[in-house]
């Protein structure tokens, strides 16, 4: 595990499980047949080696009699599948009472479908593993829950032109992407602004950001490079990123004219 925090939770759901099996009287092997998993496999998650399964955990508690307690630390599990960096972003926009971001390569991932995001990770370099993509994907996909919030945050987001034209996944991944850019544009808490890319003055030069209004007042700045993102919580340095992405947004297309646009050239996609 990359972290202490993901690891004390599979830790804690391995000796949950193992209290139960022996408590049933089975041996490890044992509990593998009847759950439809090896041995191994059951040593290694009550040692805390191996992320369980959804499905795992809930033949796990139909096979040991839990009544659900098994089965419970399902969303507990998934969560520690995250990536810690994910997860500690996730926090900060689940606190945030304002959010905007400006992407300049691909689209930005509170806004990605599952397939675009799939297609995103499946590219990468290092190649990831199946599971790998799995995690990464489901992990982007929780931060979703930043949409269905109340009360609900503004969120706003600046999109460059290439970024609704880059066809990853092929062209289906891109037409259903687009379709949903429309959807989510209409929502009332959300603005998405598209940059063109034949605007000659633009702000955004230096990369993409995100900037974070929490409710205590704070704001914070998030920024992702090569190998690393960070975040940003020295004033000035976020006083920067606040007057770049305000220039952005006065660069780019209104949301009703990028609503448009983004119509335009999902027109030109099903052509």
């Amino acid at each position: 595990m990359e972290d202490e925090e993901a690891a004390a939770v599979l830790r804690t759901v391995g000796r949950q499980i193992k209290m139960w099996r022996e408590a049933a009287g089975l041996t490890q092997p044992e509990l593998g047949v009847a759950i439809g998993y090896g041995g191994e496999m059951v040593s290694s998650v009550e040692r805390g080696r191996r992320s369980p399964k959804p499905d795992f955990l809930d033949q796990a508690d139909e096979v040991l009699g839990a009544g659900g307690r098994i089965a419970a630390m399902k969303e507990d599990v998934e969560k520690a599948r995250y990536p810690k960096n994910v997860r500690d972003l996730a926090k900060l926009e689940d606190e945030a009472v304002e959010l905007g971001a400006y992407a300049n390569h691909n689209m930005h991932g509170l806004l990605q479908t599952p397939e675009y995001a799939r297609a995103l990770f499946a590219i990468r370099q290092p190649a990831y593993s199946e599971d790998e993509i799995d995690r990464q994907v489901s992990a982007r996909m929780a931060r979703q829950r930043v949409f269905d919030r109340l009360p609900s945050p503004l969120l706003t987001f600046v999109q460059e032109e290439v970024t609704l034209r880059r066809p990853l996944g092929g062209r289906m991944v891109l037409r259903h992407q687009l379709e949903h850019l429309l959807e989510i544009g209409t929502l009332r808490h959300v603005r998405i602004q598209v940059m063109p890319t034949s605007c000659e003055d633009h702000a955004g030069m230096g990369g993409s950001l995100q900037l974070l209004k929490l409710r205590d007042g704070k704001t914070l700045g998030h920024s992702e490079g090569q190998l690393h993102s960070r975040l940003i919580s020295d004033p000035r340095d976020v006083q920067i990123l606040e007057m770049r992405y305000g220039m952005i947004r006065s660069q780019a297309l209104t949301p009703r004219e990028s609503l448009a646009f983004i119509e335009k050239v999902l027109g030109e996609e099903e052509t």
